[in-house]
């Protein structure tokens, strides 16, 4: 059975600690909310150096944005 946890008056949830301890997630770590239908994904937000040489070789010019599609 999965751990549960419930919302507080405030609005505050508390990670159970089994998935904490699964997740590595400490204390004061960042965590972003994305909505997946019914339910909510919980992703910690990378640190910038975990993001260093994640686009390597990326172009920097000539590239395409939301402007260039139809």
């Amino acid at each position: 059975m999965a751990d549960t946890a419930k919302l507080s008056a405030t609005f505050e949830i508390a990670i159970p600690e089994a998935v904490r301890a699964a997740q590595n997630w400490t204390a004061g770590q960042e965590l972003v909310f994305v909505p997946k239908g019914n339910g909510v994904l919980l992703v910690p937000v990378p640190a910038p150096s975990d993001l260093a040489g994640s686009m390597k070789g990326a172009r920097t010019t000539d590239y395409r944005d939301r402007e260039d599609r139809v």
